[in-house]
């Protein structure tokens, strides 16, 4: 039962996390002007990975999207990418996860294959995570790098020059949230994978000894010694001999005929 319970919990936070780069990937907000110098402005601006949006006071916003592809920066197209394919991995990942839940029964699907794709499908969120982290921290300190260049430019000379500068915009923290749940899904569902494996028969050689004393053979001048017949108590002498052992670890102790 917590294997179904940790299956269904990884598999429904990492469709959250899947729906989660998704909105950060579409949204425009990944950087938006700073207005701490100048709090009161008749156009605000804000930039996303694939336009870049200017909004007046009179509540009209345009929208540009970026019509070329080599003329933005290398780590800005990285971040693209990253993107892409986090949400390609999540969404791959959650259509195997869909025919691995213990609770959906598909023909005669064996519990192995079950434990098998549930753990394929749980690499697959965990790396859909870590590309939806690294996209965003990457593009994160692209903004803080521009942001203190903007800093010295402006303030560099004896007159202030008016220069834009961009901060976090709120897709950056959906994108965070969206890889962390992605990424924790996918831990769960690795954990649930250990849970569906089946568990293999093992059979333990077991040794079953006689009830009774093992007859003892003995080569030389002894004969059969029986354990069944009854012991006699000799004193020691020249004619005694300390009891041998048998292969079995068991003691043979000489009868009355050895020492006619």
């Amino acid at each position: 039962m917590s294997t179904t319970i940790c299956q269904v919990m990884g598999f429904i936070i990492s469709s959250l996390g899947v729906a989660g780069c998704m909105v950060a990937t579409a949204m425009d907000m990944w950087s938006t002007q700073d207005l701490y110098d100048n709090p009161v402005t008749a156009v605000f601006q804000y930039q996303g990975l694939w336009r870049s949006c200017v909004r007046q006071s009179s509540g009209f916003t345009e929208c540009r999207p970026y019509f070329t592809i080599l003329g933005l920066p290398a780590m800005f197209q990285a971040v693209r990418a990253l993107m892409i394919v986090g949400i390609v991995l999540g969404i791959l990942g959650l259509l195997v996860c869909i025919f691995a839940l213990k609770c959906i029964r598909i023909g005669n699907m064996e519990d192995s294959a079950k434990a098998s794709m549930t753990l394929t499908s749980g690499i697959m969120f965990i790396v859909a995570g870590l590309c939806a982290i690294t996209g965003v921290s990457v593009f994160a300190n692209m903004l803080v790098t521009n942001f203190w260049m903007s800093t010295a430019n402006m303030y560099q000379g004896m007159y202030q020059n008016v220069q834009n500068r961009y901060t976090f915009g709120s897709a950056l923290f959906v994108g965070w949230v969206a890889g962390g749940l992605a990424l924790v899904g996918g831990i769960m569902m690795c954990l649930a994978c250990r849970g569906l494996i089946p568990e293999e028969s093992r059979y333990k050689a077991v040794s079953y000894n006689a009830s009774g004393r093992n007859i003892s053979y003995r080569t030389g001048p002894y004969k059969v010694a029986s354990g069944y017949e009854p012991e006699t108590k000799t004193k020691k002498g020249a004619g005694y001999e300390e009891a041998a052992r048998s292969e079995d670890g068991r003691r043979s102790y000489p009868s009355k005929y050895d020492y006619v």
